[in-house]
């Protein structure tokens, strides 16, 4: 965010430019009457870390030149807008190159990815393909597909057409004003109308997808010898220089990822012989555990707990209430109290073999879990077990001094259900942090029964002597299967057991728990 914010103001020449960057946000656009450019995260685009930070600086680039050389933005939602926007682009790259030289192999670079993305004109329906077309033309000199005769003509027409537009405005110093009064004529030589809806192309479908380094570099050449006859690639290198990159930006990229490091380890400290940090975490997409309709709603009902208010909407009847007068003659009747969890929990998840068939919802379930427990201020850490190369490993998702973000759900996601379920032995593992935080209860929640029952009853002795309240969640197939687990894991000796039958209502339940 600082390095984005830097660049923004440098680019943009606004100091008051500010930048956000929303997780799960895949388009980028620029206000500017407030000063503000949204731009989609690294993570969110193709091609490996590298690769989407260019995309990413580019992108910047291009929202922060835009702010500073276009005097309007139109919704791209129509044709008209659409239009005006992709050659108002065309424009500000040549106005950016004046000052920014050193920018044309990242343009080229950039060129290319949006090519990749763009979708193929067979996908596009109706006279919108005529549009994405031209739009490919203009920016690309290439076309993803074929079109009919007639209207290809037209397309070619009006893409030299928007050329001359665009190189007489950069050679007269003519603004976006300018530009859009010669739009109408492009509509009219497509032969569209110029209200008509453009449907939304999704980039970064195939967000942290390595290219095919070959295919990229077929691309590459194809995108680099429209840019260098369009002017827009002078100081352009080969197609295998532009996909290395600069050592600069390369520097830059090690730095951030050296930051990053820093800033996912900050409360990591080192964990106990036998726990273990999930390795590569930092390129796991938790987007497809991320529940955001789930969490929403769970974060509604605590927040309603937490207050002590709910909200309802009900038919009245009866005379009218007077509060005030009411107020008057008695003390008051409404106190504000806010409630809050002082209990300190660690959380311990199965992720053996037997739920492999649902661990998307089960790490779901469990991140909606954490979601809530950071929102209420819980003190609370997470780890979990699974088997790796025939041992068990026990995995640290989020220590109780560290926070929970974006890093810990990456770790939760890292983690590949696999294995048995020897609980004694994860137990012994855990002693030493249990020893040393002491937490007022360790929750483990599991599907399956212990490997060693007669082990696990004589961990769960030694650690109810620490002072730690034992708790277990079953998880079963159906109602029938999870209340026998519960009752299995109840002759283990655990102090409370609860079960249930649907992943969703992990969260409910481990709450129920804290407010025990």
């Amino acid at each position: 965010m600082e390095i984005a914010t830097f660049l923004a103001r440098r680019w943009s020449e606004n100091d008051s430019m500010t930048v956000q960057i929303p997780e799960r946000m895949s388009e980028t656009k620029t206000r500017l009457s407030d000063n503000l450019i949204v731009i989609a995260p690294p993570g969110r685009r193709t091609g490996d870390g590298f690769q989407r930070y260019r995309q990413f600086r580019t992108a910047l680039w291009y929202e922060s030149t835009r702010a500073l050389h276009c005097t309007k933005i139109l919704s791209n939602d129509h044709a008209f807008g659409f239009i005006l926007n992709a050659m108002e682009t065309c424009r500000i790259e040549h106005m950016g190159r004046k000052v920014w030289r050193g920018m044309d192999n990242e343009i080229v670079m950039y060129h290319a990815h949006m090519l990749v993305e763009r979708p193929q004109l067979h996908e596009v329906y109706g006279r919108a393909r005529i549009v994405e077309a031209f739009y490919q033309q203009l920016l690309f000199g290439a076309v993803k597909g074929e079109l009919q005769a007639s209207h290809a003509e037209r397309v070619t027409r009006a893409a030299e057409f928007a050329r001359g537009v665009i190189s007489e405005a950069v050679s007269g110093g003519r603004g976006t004003d300018w530009v859009e009064g010669h739009t109408s004529r492009i509509v009219k030589m497509l032969d569209i109308d110029s209200l008509m809806t453009i449907p939304v192309s999704l980039p970064f479908m195939r967000a942290g997808m390595a290219l095919d380094e070959k295919e990229m570099l077929k691309v590459l050449k194809i995108v680099l010898q429209h840019d260098k006859r369009s002017g827009l690639a002078e100081n352009a290198r080969d197609a295998s220089s532009i996909l290395r990159g600069s050592e600069d930006i390369h520097g830059e990229y090690t730095m951030l990822l050296e930051e990053n490091q820093r800033a996912e380890n900050k409360g990591l400290a080192s964990e106990p012989i036998g726990i273990q940090t999930p390795a590569g975490a930092e390129g796991a997409d938790e987007s497809a555990i991320y529940d955001a309709a789930l969490i929403n709603g769970l974060k509604a009902k605590f927040k309603e707990w937490k207050s002590g208010w709910s909200e309802a909407h009900v038919a009245s009847a009866g005379e009218e209430f007077d509060g005030e007068s009411y107020i008057e003659g008695h003390d008051p009747f409404v106190t504000d109290v806010k409630k809050s969890i002082k209990t300190r929990i660690t959380i311990l998840l199965d992720h053996s073999s037997s739920i492999a068939s649902n661990a998307r919802e089960y790490k779901k379930a469990t991140l909606a879990l954490c979601e809530v427990l950071s929102f209420l201020r819980v003190s609370f850490s997470v780890y979990a077990f699974s088997t790796q190369e025939r041992s068990v490993v026990c995995w640290s998702i989020k220590p109780e001094a560290a926070k929970w973000n974006t890093s810990a759900a990456k770790r939760l996601a890292r983690i590949v259900a696999n294995g048995s379920t020897p609980l004694a032995e994860v137990y012994d593992k855990m002693y030493p942090i249990l020893q040393a935080r002491r937490p007022d209860i360790f929750l483990t929640l599991t599907d399956g029964e212990p490997s060693d029952p007669d082990a696990v009853r004589e961990m769960i002795t030694g650690l109810k002597g620490l002072g730690t309240g034992m708790v277990a969640l079953g998880l079963g197939p159906n109602i029938t299967r999870a209340t026998a687990i519960a009752s299995n894991l109840r002759r283990l000796g655990y102090e409370r057991t609860v079960a249930v039958s649907r992943l969703a209502d992990i969260p409910n339940k481990v709450m129920g728990i804290l407010e025990a």
